[in-house]
């Protein structure tokens, strides 16, 4: 018997030797630069065995040795910045940046993170140094799932809940990540979760979203459709839920159907880590691994974040899996490497001249600041609290996040040689003759252990008071990063951990003078009671490196707040609808009826802001027409700043429900005091278009309320500072 196995073993060795040694005779096309990329793949393809097919379909790809092709590891982040990979650049988290809603900034931010993702790689690759986990090229940001629910801990990942915020920033990033160069791409980018993935995180491997249609195509797909056609992103991750009872990544009607034939995606398709093993373990949708890993491959993830595609021979040995289809996922897969220009000599790719010295430059650290600094919100300023004098005689620093590194960074982040905490930013700001007194005064998320407490009585003898507090990444989070979290990263008690509401109170008590609440985190913070103890408040995000600069330079007036609210922050949880619920009923600013605590879009400057009547060129549109909406806005305060405008669209008469205004358009405007610009945006058809219940556009003639202003429209942006949104009809 022992004799027949050696002979069945050698008998098989020498047929892959001989097959090897004829695809190896064939003129190496593959290696031919000057070829289309295309008949260069299928030729690199057609000489591998089975076996080797399939090490190259996992995220950490084998070498080939006799082919002298390199080990490579597909799994790299860069949501904000490098991440997980030394020293980098670390900017706001991307919630923070789209409160920027500056489409410019998103481009630099991206450029500046591939530029230094190229600079790690090329060094690497000059040390001779293999590919490990974090050290590529593939990038598998940006996050542009909904943020749809105040409650999901990863939602500070994402660009806010409004789809075309998302869509216009997450495009300009993946143009700045992937380059502009006709024939490589500087890094590959990701567009992730797709689809339908929004939370509750605890249930992420088994839960099953239904959303109706006209959700689905309204808000849930949007962002990933304007990142394939527009942005040509590289890649695609499809999720760990179900989505219309299949699991994302082995659902044809996703990944065939809507990804690839109706918008035309032309990269490669990687499934989330270990979602794969979902099928068989908590879907439970097969029987087993084997069929897991045919229904994913069949369906059309190209590539696996795991280890299952090891059964893939098996799958192909038992009829469920051709090896025509591990083909076609491999083409994919493979011109993206050969995109990233991998199997070419470096002189012929531009990006491999980009050094190290771009690695945390000094250009990337102020583009670090100025997107801190775009990011902050201003949410109240009563009695023209801020901004503080930096010659002030005393000032008083209270609270845990405020010394605190973590704080600034988010999740999926990198690390910098100098990042700032808000209090060293505070202290590089004042006046050396300034006293400047910190204590912590309080915990993180639970009572004081000792009773005593100084900290408030000092603050009595102080000319203002800046309280740091607000959330922090081991409270909200990926599933088990939050390692704080009793409910595995979500928040399930959306507004501040009690005993920090307490100590403000006790302070508000003792203290006379101005207190300028500063918040952190990446969720909404639903604590109406600010309102009343607060005499300023600052939504400060996780601001990446620079964030005490940032702060500083925002608190101390050296530049005025200019962030805009990318999502709403509700009163109480119970305005909202059930967390499992994937209806957008009642939720987001585009359905909520509830009153909010703070607006989508809203955010106050240091000086003021006065819009003139809108004018319409003209009261009606055309089927295929355009209308000019134009309004003058004009700075009447004391001070330079920055005002993001933005354009909402309602439709009067329509059908069905539709929401009750829709971002339709934003620009940032830069005044000086007492300068007044004209500002207009362009109407099209397309953007009077409803999705209907059968989750097909549709155009309806009838009257169009169109809004004009620094906020979304409603009574609490003006009750909370905003100047008066401006409205005009126009009827198709």
């Amino acid at each position: 018997m022992k004799k027949i196995f050696l002979s069945a073993a050698y008998a098989t060795l020498v047929c892959v030797n001989l097959w090897a040694q004829k695809a190896e005779s064939k003129p190496e096309i593959w290696k031919d630069s000057s070829q289309p990329t295309d008949v260069r793949v299928k030729d690199l393809i057609s000489r591998l065995t089975l076996e080797e097919k399939v090490t190259q379909l996992w995220h950490h790809s084998d070498s080939i040795q006799r082919l002298s092709i390199p080990q490579y590891n597909w799994w790299g982040e860069a949501l904000h910045g490098v991440a997980r990979n030394g020293k980098a650049t670390v900017f706001p988290q991307i919630i923070g940046m789209a409160a920027t809603f500056d489409e410019d900034l998103m481009l630099k931010v991206g450029t500046a993170v591939s530029d230094e993702a190229r600079a790690k790689f090329n060094d690497l690759q000059a040390q001779g140094r293999k590919v490990l986990l974090y050290q590529g090229l593939s990038f598998w940001a940006p996050n542009v799932n909904i943020f749809r629910d105040p409650r999901w801990g990863r939602g500070q990942e994402t660009y806010g809940e409004d789809p075309l915020l998302t869509a216009k920033l997450a495009t300009a990033y993946v143009k700045g990540l992937q380059g502009n160069d006709p024939n490589y791409l500087k890094v590959a980018a990701c567009a992730k979760h797709y689809v339908v993935h929004s939370g509750p995180e605890a249930e992420r491997h088994t839960f099953n979203a239904i959303p109706p249609k006209k959700d689905f195509y309204e808000t849930y797909t949007p962002a990933f459709k304007a990142l394939v056609q527009e942005a040509k992103v590289e890649a695609v991750m499809c999720a760990y839920n179900r989505t219309y009872d299949k699991p994302c990544c082995g659902n044809p009607f996703l990944l065939k159907d809507l990804l690839r034939k109706q918008w035309g995606f032309q990269g490669h398709i990687l499934t989330d880590c270990w979602a794969v093993n979902d099928f068989d373990e908590g879907h439970k949708v097969t029987k087993n691994r084997v069929e897991s890993v045919a229904m994913a491959i069949n369906a059309g993830a190209n590539l696996e974040c795991g280890v299952s595609y090891d059964q893939l021979k098996e799958a192909v040995k038992q009829g469920l899996v051709t090896e025509k289809t591990i083909d076609e996922a491999l083409f994919y897969v493979y011109r993206s490497r050969f995109k990233l220009g991998l199997f070419d000599p470096t002189e012929k790719n531009p990006y491999s001249k980009i050094g190290t010295e771009v690695v945390n430059s000094p250009k990337h650290v102020q583009l670090a600041r100025e997107a801190a600094q775009k990011s902050m919100v201003l949410i109240k300023n009563k009695n023209n609290a801020l901004p503080l004098n930096k010659n002030m005689n005393s000032l008083m620093v209270l609270g845990p996040n405020a010394s605190n590194v973590d704080v600034l960074l988010g999740n999926y982040n990198g690390f910098a040689p100098n990042m700032v905490t808000f209090i060293e930013g505070i202290m590089g700001k004042v006046s050396p003759s300034t006293r400047v007194e910190y204590r912590m005064g309080f915990l993180l998320d639970r009572p004081n252990i000792n009773p005593i407490d100084w900290a408030s009585e000092e603050a009595k003898g102080h000319e203002a008071v800046v309280v740091v507090m607000g959330i922090h990444t081991t409270l909200e989070g990926e599933e088990g990063e939050a390692i704080a979290s009793p409910h595995k990263g979500d928040r399930l008690d959306a507004g501040l951990p009690k005993n920090q509401i307490d100590y403000l109170k006790t302070l508000r008590e003792k203290v006379k003078k101005p207190i300028i609440v500063v918040l952190t985190g990446g969720s909404p913070i639903c604590e109406p009671e600010l309102e009343n103890l607060a005499d300023a408040i600052i939504m400060a995000w996780y601001p990446g490196e620079q964030g005490g600069n940032g702060l500083a330079d925002v608190l101390f007036g050296e530049v005025a707040p200019s962030g805009k609210m990318p999502l709403t922050f509700p009163k109480s949880l119970n305005d909202l609808p059930a967390y499992n619920d994937y209806s957008m009923k009642g939720r987001t600013y585009r359905y909520m009826q509830a009153e909010p605590f703070v607006p989508f879009g809203f955010g106050l400057s240091y000086t003021s802001f006065e819009y003139s009547a809108m004018k319409l060129s003209s009261p009606t549109i055309k089927k295929d027409g355009k209308v000019t909406a134009e309004v003058s806005i004009k700075n009447t305060g004391k001070m330079a700043g920055e005002e993001v405008v933005q354009l909402y669209i309602k439709d009067m008469a329509a059908s069905i429900e539709v929401p009750q205004y829709a971002l339709k358009s934003f620009k940032r405007v830069s005044l000086q005091p007492g300068e007044t610009k004209t500002v207009s945006f362009e109407i099209n058809t397309e953007m009077l278009k409803i999705v209907n219940n059968e989750g097909l556009s549709a155009l309806e003639p009838g009257d169009f309320t169109i809004y004009i202003g620094g906020t979304a429209p409603g009574k609490r942006s003006e009750s909370l500072g905003a100047p008066t949104v401006k409205s005009a009809l126009l009827k198709y």
